[in-house]
């Protein structure tokens, strides 16, 4: 009795002195100061069942409150991480910080506890967008409260991301430029040494060598930068870890030069310093030992290089036996970069050792990371980048798959590199057009508003020193919101299954549609070419050196300006023949079309204007092209070519028709107004010209057509600029196109460079082109380089009179060529390659169906009726 008296004095005692039960705030700090006094990864399942709890109570949430769950999502992510469960640690970040923002909150160090952390999680992933966006948004927080070591720390992980996203000199410059106008401690001037030190290693890796222009004392700086930040380091006892990556940079970059003693010293060095550094997690020590593991096979020991990778395995994946040096199992492992590392460097050692099977497995397992990767990512460019990674991947393995060949002549080899080479062709356009299949309404709004978004960045940015920074920040603050939105939609989605390629149904059309297939691979070392004939795929290659890249290139730089061949007619001959054999065609086929599926370059190159035999001839007209023994298409890769819908093309082709012309202008198209008279007397339809040429008015009307037709100016860009079309109102960018939902039959783009943009391996050209193939057009009708207004007005008139007998779309661009060579009223001046070949075609080759003529029908009957009576009068 005195017992229960008591535990009732207890219970009641805070009510009776006037004290208040526990604050849901003080519950949630509770929760966190028992789960840090313990931190384990199966505990971490109970500050979720708080959280859970805190949001399940219909009570009205105060500030503190909200708060208190901010500081609980930091602290999860903090530890998820920890765990190696990145993932998890991201969704976390990005909780808090949509809270944080959402309520308005304050009293907390937002910047340095959720969004540098959240930064660099994005950036380990590879999710370089999100990464930039939110370092430029805590960038942008630290200089209003003037936080100058935030600054700092925003400006070395900016230049991270900058590294990684392959825009070098962006890093460079920003990293030089920090150096040399800011107050800096020595401690800050070292970290960002050895920064630039990585920039400049990067810089020095470019396919294109730097040239003493760009950079004076460039390997001087290279080492120097290193050297420079250890001695700024070494009196600070903090930098123990910093100092380590110098070092470890340092054996990086002797490694590279082959000088072996001197990079096993710095690394010896490096790891003085790493192993002294407390706190170090398990991701840390596990990219250490795969860095050791990389330095000790580039000197072929191959043994101890094995080890250090399983120690990163036994690090990284819990349960990892690690016997017999085995795999890890595919359930096993997650988005981890060191494990994908870990597991191509392993591949790579079993490919020394003569053991190719086993090197495609450990492929196989980094395959699938990736694919896990390119599941989390959302904004284009980071996936694009994903997918340049993987095309490393992929060239290995064909590589491989070629060798196996050879030895073993199964045709499963070939057909199996066919299906690796197909998934790195443009994998990025695939995956939109098939989520834009299944999307709800909801999520196409949310992409369709992120796009908006970062177009607005995109065009702000453009401005340079004029840019309003205040305007791009709003910017990327909405784009984070509908960026965490998109992906709360998108939650329940897994990583979804490559698609593979239906041999039986590819040969199939191919046949039906009286063609072969050319698919070439371009990759570091070699280019690999596919060619499906006669229900078989054939595998073939050319090395990728500049001694050959250059063969091509002087091929495709006859068609830099107008006069590039008619000054040497001769050499252009000459050249045009040299490109043909290195490509390597075949040379008898019994198909009259080709379809090739172009890589690197090759995107850039007008098959139809290569030379077959050398000839002395200067009359364009008898020269022989390839041309004149082919129907030449194109496509971005074998599943789109497979995946056209018979049942989807109109059979009333109706036309609409843009036209801007900019009379009075300096930008006139005198002939433009030729263009469209000739094509609206062979097709009805909608017609635009001059002030009505307008975005709105294409945007408004695109639907109801089956062939849009652009006759006006566009640029490729440049580097920094995207490709551009021009309206007579406005200029629009080719993302800006991505977001008009069309489906017409034919996409028609008689303007300049429409098919040029910023080059990617894997993905192509970020070209107008892309942008409608993206809003919905499969087949397209493009130009390679600037072209002419006369003989453009000349060409669309025949490939227009093609399509109104009925002939494909294929076979009306390459009959238009045929007759503009054997056009009487053209000179041989305007009859070069430059004018002719300039158009290309992507996209089905199924043939048109001529116009149906309801006449002839009813004077068939009225014949046969008339016949009928005759008969039976006659009889009578």
């Amino acid at each position: 009795m005195k017992t229960f008296i008591l535990y009732l004095f207890l219970f009641c005692s805070p009510i009776i002195f006037g004290q208040n039960p526990p604050a849901q705030e003080d519950k949630i700090y509770n929760a966190i100061d028992h789960f840090v006094a313990n931190p384990t990864e199966e505990k971490l399942h109970d500050l979720s069942i708080t959280e859970n709890a805190f949001w399940k109570n219909p009570k009205p949430k105060t500030k503190p409150e909200l708060l208190a769950i901010v500081i609980l999502n930091c602290n999860k992510a903090y530890y998820e991480n920890q765990f190696n469960r990145t993932q998890d640690a991201i969704n976390s970040y990005e909780n808090a910080w949509k809270i944080y923002k959402k309520y308005n909150l304050s009293n907390y160090d937002i910047v340095e506890f959720c969004l540098k952390p959240l930064g660099n999680l994005y950036s380990i992933i590879g999710d370089y967008d999100n990464a930039e966006n939110t370092i430029k948004q805590y960038y942008y927080i630290a200089n209003q409260e003037k936080n100058q070591e935030k600054k700092i720390a925003a400006i070395l992980n900016l230049s991270n991301v900058y590294q990684n996203s392959g825009k070098i000199d962006l890093a460079i410059d920003l990293l030089e430029k920090t150096i040399r106008s800011k107050k800096l401690s020595k401690t800050q001037k070292g970290i960002l040494l050895n920064n630039l030190g990585n920039s400049y290693v990067l810089f020095y890796r470019k396919p294109t060598p730097p040239t003493p222009p760009i950079r004076e004392h460039f390997f001087e700086n290279l080492e120097g930068s290193y050297l420079d930040a250890i001695k700024l380091l070494q009196s600070d006892k903090t930098q123990t870890e910093t100092l380590a990556n110098c070092y470890r940079n340092l054996a990086f970059l002797n490694s590279q030069w082959q000088k072996y003693d001197l990079a096993n010293s710095y690394f010896e060095k490096a790891k003085n310093y790493f192993y002294t550094t407390p706190n170090l997690s398990t991701r840390k020590t596990a990219q250490f030992k795969y860095e050791e593991a990389s330095l000790l096979f580039q000197q072929q020991k191959l043994n101890e290089s094995t080890a250090a990778i399983t120690a990163v395995f036994k690090l990284l994946i819990p349960n990892y036996s690690g016997k017999n040096n085995s795999l890890p199992e595919q359930n096993s492992l997650y988005t981890e970069t060191t494990l994908l590392d870990a597991l191509d460097l392993q591949a790579a050692i079993f490919n020394k050792q003569n053991q190719p099977k086993k090197a495609l497995e450990s492929y196989a397992l980094a395959f699938h990371i990736d694919e896990l990767f390119a599941s989390l990512m959302v904004y284009e460019n980071s996936k694009i980048i994903n997918q340049t990674r993987v095309r490393n991947r992929t060239e290995k393995c064909i590589a491989i798959y070629d060798l196996l060949y050879q030895k073993e002549q199964k045709q499963s080899y070939i057909e199996a590199a066919f299906q690796l080479a197909e998934q790195s062709k443009s994998g990025v356009l695939k995956s939109y057009l098939s989520q834009n299949k299944t999307a709800s309404r909801k999520e196409k709004l949310h992409i369709e508003q992120l796009q908006n978004w970062s177009n607005v960045i995109l065009k702000e940015q453009q401005k340079g020193d004029l840019a309003d920074i205040a305007k791009i920040n709003e910017a990327i603050e909405k784009q984070n919101g509908l960026m965490l939105s998109l992906k709360k939609i998108r939650s329940e989605n897994t990583a979804s299954e490559k698609q593979t390629i239906d041999l039986k149904a590819l040969y199939t059309k191919l046949e039906k549609d009286k063609a072969m297939m050319i698919e070439y691979f371009s990759g570091y070392e070699k280019m690999y070419f596919f060619t499906l004939a006669n229900k078989k795929i054939s595998l073939n290659q050319l090395s990728n050196n500049t001694h050959t890249s250059v063969k091509i290139l002087q091929f495709i730089d006859y068609f830099n300006n107008p006069n590039a061949i008619i000054n040497n007619i001769k050499s252009y001959n000459h050249y045009g023949k040299i490109a043909y054999d290195v490509l390597r065609l075949p040379k008898k086929t019994n198909y009259n079309n080709w379809i090739i599926i172009p890589d690197g370059i090759l995107n850039f190159l007008p098959f139809e204007a290569l030379i077959t035999q050398e000839s002395n001839t200067t009359n364009f007209a008898q020269m022989h092209y390839l041309l004149n023994d082919y129907n030449i298409g194109y496509e971005n890769s074998a599943q789109f070519y497979l995946s056209f819908d018979p049942n989807k093309k109109m059979q009333d082709k109706t036309v609409l028709g843009i036209f801007p012309v900019f009379e009075n202008t300096a930008f006139t198209l005198s002939y433009s107004k030729n263009e469209m008279n000739s094509i609206q007397k062979k097709f009805e339809g909608k017609y635009f010209q001059n002030a009505e040429a307008t975005f709105d008015n294409f945007k408004n009307n695109a639907v109801n057509y089956s062939i849009l037709h652009l006759s006006t100016h566009a640029s490729s860009g440049d580097i920094d600029t995207p490709a551009s079309i021009k309206f007579y109102d406005q200029e629009i960018l080719y993302s800006e196109l991505y977001n008009l939902n069309i489906n017409p039959d034919l996409v028609v783009l008689s303007a300049c460079e429409t098919g040029i943009g910023k080059l990617f391996k894997a993905e192509g050209a970020m070209s107008i082109a892309r942008g409608f193939q993206l809003a919905g057009a499969q087949n397209l009708l493009f130009s390679l380089w600037k072209v002419n207004d006369y003989t453009t007005s000349v060409f669309m008139d025949s490939f227009y009179h093609n399509i109104k007998k009925g002939q494909s779309y294929l076979e009306a661009n390459a009959n238009a060529k045929r007759d503009f060579l054997k056009n009487p009223n053209i000179s041989n001046a305007k009859k070069s390659p430059y004018y002719w070949s300039a158009f290309v075609y992507y996209g089905d080759l199924e043939k048109n169906k001529a116009p149906f003529n309801y006449i002839y029908i009813i004077l068939g009957i009225v014949l046969a009726i008339a016949l009928i009576w005759l008969f039976i009068r006659f009889k009578k």
